[in-house]
């Protein structure tokens, strides 16, 4: 990877106690010309990107050691909300595809990244609420009703909690039963759901509003401002971006973190439309609309 210069917005200028992040290094990633470098997605360990195109099609693997690069599936919408085991070995996927209605319909599969093995969890549908995955269970919402299913040869979790979108609601699956949850009232329309690493708290954005988190039974809820995609860097802390538009470009895009105390830092400058951040441990990886990725090396 080649190290370039990027302004960081604030690291220089705010003491170290206003700071949500120490940061460190930002290199550029130099991926596989023949890959559309929007990041998708980056292994709990840190080891590897997933990489897609800007249509959301494929997937790619990218070591971030070796440089070697290898194509997982070029499905339609694999690159939408893939998920990653903790362990970094499976990833759970979709794939759409419009039916003889044409409808939008959506399956799910998963892949084994050491074996190369695929499977189809769940049958084209039209009614994909939300899913998540563990270390052992692809847990999913569809229709309403949850289900789980074992990776491999593990024992599945059926009591593994989901979050999904409803109607343009936040839905809560627990012990196998779903209800309405939108912890901002149901006037709302709600997106970007995430339960926090601790699995205590849900992070989650209200269009018009901003992102928000709250504990597990709704209750203790702070909002934690304008950031667009957040995501959970630790128990405490959330990354997003903060992008504007003119209604057709986006035309700036920086990175943002806050913890839950409601400190909040600017990670980067102008200077790079820095969009969709995805997170692991000591790392910031984002994408920018020309098709270039990045990575900021962070630390608490």
């Amino acid at each position: 990877m080649k190290k370039v210069l990027l302004l960081l917005a604030l690291g220089a200028s705010l003491p170290a106690m206003a700071q949500v992040l120490q940061v460190g290094n930002v290199e550029k990633i130099n991926i596989p010309q023949s890959s559309t470098a929007k990041v998708a997605a980056i292994s709990p360990q840190g080891d590897y990107l997933l990489l897609t195109n800007d249509r959301n099609s494929g997937l790619t693997r990218f070591d971030l050691a070796s440089g070697q690069a290898r194509t997982i599936t070029t499905a339609d919408g694999a690159g939408y909300d893939v998920k990653i085991s903790p362990d970094g070995q499976n990833i759970v996927y979709r794939e759409t595809s419009i039916n003889d209605k044409h409808l939008r319909m959506t399956s799910l599969h998963t892949a084994n990244l050491a074996t190369g093995e695929t499977a189809e969890v769940l049958k084209p549908t039209h009614d994909l609420q939300g899913y998540v995955a563990n270390a052992t269970t692809v847990g999913y919402v569809n229709r309403g009703k949850f289900k789980a299913q074992a990776i491999g040869s593990q024992k599945a979790d059926k009591k593994v909690p989901v979050l999904s979108i409803n109607k343009q609601q936040l839905m809560m699956t627990q012990n196998g039963k779903t209800r309405v949850f939108s912890p901002n009232g149901t006037s709302h329309s709600y997106i970007w759901p995430s339960l926090s690493p601790d699995g205590t708290k849900v992070l989650y954005y209200v269009c018009g509003m901003g992102a928000y988190v709250c504990d597990l039974d709704g209750s203790n809820v702070k909002r934690i401002g304008e950031m667009r995609a957040p995501k959970w860097y630790d128990d405490n802390t959330i990354v997003g971006m903060l992008d504007k538009d003119d209604g057709e470009f986006i035309y700036a895009s920086t990175i943002v973190a806050a913890n839950l105390d409601g400190t909040t830092q600017t990670i980067t400058d102008d200077s790079t439309i820095a969009m969709y951040p995805q997170t692991a441990q000591g790392m910031i990886v984002f994408s920018t609309p020309a098709g270039e990725a990045y990575m900021i090396h962070v630390s608490k």
